[in-house]
Formats: C-alpha cells, structure tokens, sequence
C-alpha cells in the first residue's frame, strides 16, 4: 500500500470501548490500548455511536483518548452510496475480540486483499 495513505478506523463506543452492567460502565482496556497504539501509528480515527456524537465524544474523554481521535460522529440510519457496503474496496469488518493488538501493517494487509 501507498505510505502515503492514511488508515481510517472507525471504532464503535458500546461494547467496543466500554462494556455496561446495570448503570455501571466500564472500559476494555485492551480496546483503549488499541486506540493509542493505532493513533500513534498515524492511523485516522473517528469514534461513533448509535447514541450519537456527544456521547461517543464523552465516552473517549472519559477514558483518556478523545485526543486519540480526529471526529466524533453518530452511527448512520442510512447509508448512501453508489456501491453496496459489501463492495468496498480495501474495506474490512472486525469484531473488538479480532481487532484488539492489530497493527497499521497488519490492517493494511488485510484490506490490500481486495
């Protein structure tokens, strides 16, 4: 893959970042590790939620890694393309427990694939 390009990563917040139980929510501290190791990386993250921008942005500030991020956004309702998610190029869909401790390269590999 072209140096150049950056990775873009967008990570979920529910179940990815935090986990609940009742009213208390607590961090995967294998995903928050994940986060910086993939920032520092140069990859480009932005962080979403069905729950929307404030509480995603609220959720990487309150584990230490808003910094982390470059946007916050809400996950779509509707996604609008000329081609079908599963059609992407260079696009790929990891569950948390397959993502946690992947490098740059290791993600470029996989989405190089295509």
């Amino acid at each position: 893959m072209d140096s150049q390009k950056r990775l873009v990563v967008y990570i979920d917040v529910d179940d990815t970042l935090v986990r609940s139980a009742g009213t208390k929510t607590m961090p995967v501290p294998s995903m928050v590790e994940h986060v910086k190791a993939l920032a520092g990386s140069g990859a480009e993250l932005y962080c979403w939620s069905t729950a929307g921008t404030g509480y995603a942005r609220d959720t990487a500030r309150r584990l230490g890694i808003e910094q982390s991020f470059v946007g916050f956004l809400p996950k779509p309702n509707v996604v609008i393309d000329d081609q079908e998610i599963k059609a992407w190029k260079r696009f790929e869909f990891l569950h948390p427990l397959s993502a946690s401790g992947k490098s740059v390269d290791e993600y470029w590999q996989l989405v190089a694939r295509d």
